[in-house]
């Protein structure tokens, strides 16, 4: 049975990611800035506190948690932030925001979770196919997708770096699920993928992704070029 570590597990893919992992045995660590959903499970393989990767502190205390456990074997870094809105109308701020949360923020954690993973451990980055070099891209998503695409690299470059010690890196970029945040950004959209689809088959890759893939990015998707 594995360690876990996922982000963003207060809905959506995170939420039923947990859910998949501990029902078949595997300790999980759910984090996300709400950790009421996934501890009104009453999992006890799960455990989950409020976390915000944006904040120092609650990095300190992932640090903290994790001094007490011997080794992590899987990390999804799930949790991300999109907004749709014009370029010309998207503040710095928001600009900023997104990339702390989606690009940042990832950088942070997988300092914090690197050093109690094995050589044979798992990175799992949750990219889009909005940041694909060559995909489709809309309007309204300059903040998001480039973050994302941002996402792509660094996972293709953290293989690189430390593709003799491990562990292994690689991203999924996802194609449209039926998520809540989906809901919020485009309002009506009815997505071909439901979250406990998405979630059944990034669980499958990152139990066994890595033995044959490292520092590579998957298209997830049935409807995105």
């Amino acid at each position: 049975m594995a360690n876990v570590i996922i982000t963003g597990c207060s809905r959506g893919i995170g939420f039923e990611l947990a859910r998949l992992f501990s029902d078949k045995g595997h300790q999980v660590l759910a984090l996300s800035r709400n950790s009421d959903p996934i501890l009104d499970l009453g999992h006890s393989n799960i455990s989950a506190f409020p976390f915000d990767l944006c904040e120092q502190n609650d990095l300190q205390k992932l640090d903290e948690f994790l001094r007490e456990r011997e080794v992590v074997d899987i990390l999804i870094n799930n949790a991300g932030m999109l907004v749709n809105k014009p370029f010309l109308k998207t503040t710095s701020e928001e600009f900023e925001k997104i990339y702390k949360v989606n690009v940042f923020g990832v950088a942070e954690i997988v300092k914090v979770v690197l050093p109690k993973m094995p050589k044979n451990g798992h990175v799992v980055n949750i990219s889009s196919m909005g940041g694909v070099q060559g995909s489709v891209k809309f309007p309204g998503l300059s903040a998001y997708s480039s973050s994302k695409g941002a996402l792509i690299t660094l996972t293709e470059l953290w293989a690189e770096e430390f593709k003799e010690t491990g562990p292994s890196f690689n991203v999924l970029a996802l194609g449209a699920v039926q998520t809540e945040m989906l809901e919020e950004a485009f309002p009506g959209y009815q997505a071909p993928t439901t979250p406990l689809e998405m979630a059944t088959y990034i669980k499958e890759f990152a139990l066994t992704g890595h033995k044959l893939y490292n520092g590579k990015i998957l298209q997830v998707s049935t409807s995105t070029p």
